[in-house]
Order: C-alpha cells, then sequence, then structure tokens
C-alpha cells in the first residue's frame, strides 16, 4: 500500500481556506469539490490508454484515449457525497455507487446499513471517497464491504488523514492505496483530526 499526498500549491492553498473557521457553507462545498477534482486527477494516472484514429484540422493521426477501463466513484455517506461531483467533472462516465454508515455509540464502531451498487461492480476500478481518514474505522467498513461484492482494484481519496487512520488502513487492507489532500498530525481525545477542519459533513451541509 502507498499513501499519496499531494504536493501542489494549488492544493496546499485551497485547504488553508478549507480549514479557516469563517470560511463559508458555500465556498466550503465548492472547495471539497474542486480539491476532489485535483486529487482524482492524481489518483487516476494509471488508468490504462489506448489510440483511436481521429483527423485534426491538418491531418490523420493516431491520439491516446482511456481504455474503456471500468471506473465506479463510491462515496461514504454523507459527507462523502460532497467529493462526487469533482470526481465526475474528472471522469464523467464513472458510475456512483453509495455506502451509508452508522456509528455504534458504546463502540464506536461502523455499521453498514446501506449499500446501493452499480451490478458490474465487481469488474469496476473504485475509488472510494470520504472527506477524513480519522480512526479509519469508516474507510475500513467501507473497502470491508466493496470486498465482499468481489471488487479487486480499490482506492482510497481523502481530504485529510490521520497517521492513526494510516496506520489502521494498512493493517486491515494493505493492497489499497491513499490519496489525500494533507496529512496531519494526530486525533484527539474525541477522534477529531488536529489541526483538521471540524466536522466536514456539517461544514457541507451547513447542519452545524
Amino acid at each position: 500500500m502507498s499513501v499519496h499526498v499531494m504536493n501542489h500549491p494549488l492544493v496546499a492553498h485551497k485547504m488553508t481556506i478549507l480549514r479557516d473557521k469563517n470560511t463559508s457553507v458555500k465556498d466550503f462545498r465548492e472547495l471539497v469539490s474542486e480539491i476532489g477534482m485535483l486529487i482524482t486527477y492524481e489518483a487516476t494516472r494509471d488508468l490504462p490508454l489506448t489510440t483511436k484514429t481521429i483527423e485534426t484540422p491538418i491531418c490523420e493521426m493516431n491520439a491516446p484515449t482511456l481504455k474503456g477501463k471500468k471506473f465506479a466513484v463510491v462515496p461514504i455517506l454523507r459527507a462523502g457525497l460532497g467529493l462526487v461531483d469533482g470526481v465526475l467533472r474528472m471522469v464523467p462516465s464513472a458510475r456512483v455507487g453509495h455506502i451509508g454508515m452508522f456509528r455504534d455509540e458504546e463502540t464506536l464502531e461502523p455499521h453498514v446499513y446501506f449499500c446501493k451498487m452499480p451490478k458490474d461492480i465487481a469488474d469496476r476500478d473504485i475509488l472510494i471517497v470520504d472527506p477524513m481518514l480519522a480512526t479509519g474505522g469508516s474507510a475500513v467498513a467501507a473497502v470491508d464491504e466493496m470486498k465482499k461484492r468481489g471488487c479487486k482494484h480499490i482506492k482510497l481519496m481523502v481530504l485529510l488523514a490521520a497517521p492513526e487512520g494510516i496506520q489502521r488502513m494498512q493493517e486491515a487492507h494493505p493492497d489499497v492505496d491513499i490519496f489525500c489532500g494533507a496529512l496531519d498530525d494526530h486525533l484527539n481525545e474525541k477522534g477529531y483530526i488536529v489541526p483538521g477542519l471540524g466536522d466536514a459533513g456539517d461544514r457541507i451541509f451547513g447542519t452545524k
């Protein structure tokens, strides 16, 4: 498993605005989508290419085109929905699956309550999206769910990751690459990423 932290001035700049507690819901939502689009650019770097013959205004040529590898984006509800638009702007033909989870108040472990996928999901490259990789519980459960459905090529895309979440993912799913906008310092006693950006779902949907 490899961890790809976006080392790009545009991502760093947008992440700073995203973290600011005074950023409005509208701007926060737009930034989540924009950063998602930029991380998707990196996460799809290994998509296979073939060629097709086209005519430019000058001449005929064999031009590169995506090989038609099937691709699906799977948001973890509800905060993951904020990243879907950015992915689809980069890969418009992608299918979208959804995983919904709730957290057990006593054990803090996630439980899947909803899972709706395209019929051919096992044949697709999967990009699971969620703004935060904190404890790693939801991400591990989401990958478990996709593997139960026969998926073999899975990546995880997040805006922010904590070392604790990355370690848990490495232990549970060493074959899943992680793409993140930034790697933060640690989790606090409430399980929030520090310095973080607060509750991503509340900030995306204005439910604070």
